[in-house]
């Protein structure tokens, strides 16, 4: 059984076909390329983010999303309530100002206290129905340049043309709905996306849930079917015991695993002390990991042998993977598959690899940390 098979029966969503992706690396190239879109949009703008931030790229997005709704183009805003706080409210009012339709997902003042902590931590971008954008990148200033330093953090974003667009604006809808818009659905309009390249692409969006969700499905299922490898690197690692279980597992049967993750700079460091609870599981089966030492690790990327890629919002953790709303993209396609080997082979250079001699010689410090943080464990 193919890879799409085995993923279409287990996940349930099917595969489009006839996809067009740009992979994009770090600020310097998401930024432009986003802001391109957005200012030859001439219909319609739906922006969804977790993070909306300071910096001269905040002011920037914010200025393009007014220009765009004073040109007499519909331009919706969503912002989750709590990623989006820190936000300069004169940025908010001037887009409300110019005609933009500003949304907060969930607003802390006001929603149901057993949801406040399920947020929204989709990043989606979609010009004119048309043109999609999702991975990882916030609105900020830590995502600009080319990671060429601690100030500016390692991402990897994607831009996506095709029939695929229709299942990253269904999670767009989905979130917007909630948030208290209405349904618009207009019967008279097509909007055929026609095939435009050879990527196939299964949309994967997942909600806040008890016990279970597709994002983990998913990641078992990628492992599951690995042959030769599964590189995986991740902005927040906590997985459950299944998982640990399962990259073990596959180690020990001879599957290459690698895993890149924040070392030195991080703006979490509460999950990076979380991670080490399986450090050692891992590091005796065979798993070989990595502590990224040039800047903060953003991105979310899972590779599978030699074609098979997995990108978007989720990070390897328990919140994304049960209590936040996440869109991940499956793709099938070796040249993307080469040009993100190509990026995680570039960041091993700026990696140190963590041996399991060395992490059973750690300090009594960091041992009595990782004690102190494991009761928060679902909340990393």
């Amino acid at each position: 059984m193919g890879y799409q098979q085995a993923l279409e029966q287990t996940i349930g969503v099917p595969f489009t076909e006839g996809n067009s992706v740009t992979v994009l690396k770090n600020g310097d190239e998401i930024f432009p390329s986003m802001k391109d879109a957005v200012s030859k949009a001439q219909r319609s703008i739906s922006f969804l983010t977790f993070v909306y931030w300071q910096g001269k790229i905040a002011v920037e997005f914010a200025e393009l999303f007014s220009k765009k709704a004073r040109e007499g183009v519909r331009v919706k805003v969503l912002l989750d309530s709590y990623g989006a706080f820190p936000m300069r409210q004169e940025l908010v009012d001037l887009m409300i100002d110019s005609g933009v339709e500003v949304v907060w997902f969930r607003p802390l003042s006001r929603w149901k206290v057993w949801k406040m902590d399920n947020r929204t931590h989709r990043k989606i971008l979609i010009c004119d129905d048309k043109t999609a954008f999702t991975g990882g990148v916030g609105i900020a200033e830590e995502w600009t340049g080319d990671a060429g330093n601690k100030d500016e953090w390692r991402e990897t974003h994607f831009k996506i043309e095709g029939p695929s667009v229709e299942g990253i604006k269904a999670a767009f809808t989905e979130n917007w709905i909630e948030a208290g818009n209405e349904l618009e659905i207009n019967k008279s309009e097509t909007n055929t996306l026609h095939s435009t390249g050879s990527a196939k692409i299964q949309t994967v969006r997942t909600s806040a849930s008890v016990r279970w969700s597709d994002i983990v499905l998913l990641y078992q299922s990628l492992i599951e079917l690995a042959e030769k490898r599964i590189l995986i690197q991740t902005a927040y690692f906590n997985p459950d015991e299944k998982l640990v279980e399962l990259l073990s597992k596959r180690a020990k049967e001879g599957i290459e695993v690698k895993i890149i993750f924040p070392g030195k700079y991080t703006d979490q460091r509460a999950t990076k002390i979380m991670a080490g609870h399986s450090f050692e599981r891992l590091l005796e089966a065979g798993v070989e990991l990595f502590y990224y030492q040039k800047t903060m690790m953003h991105a979310k990327v899972i590779m599978v042998d030699d074609e098979l890629s997995c990108i978007g919002s989720a990070n390897f953790n328990h919140r994304s993977m049960l209590k936040d709303d996440e869109i991940n993209l499956v793709m099938i396609d070796k040249s993307i598959f080469k040009e993100l080997f190509a990026h995680f082979e570039e960041d091993l250079n700026h990696c140190e690899r963590i041996t399991n001699f060395r992490w059973k010689k750690r300090d009594s410090v960091k041992r009595a940390l990782e004690v102190i943080v494991r009761p928060f464990r679902q909340q990393l």
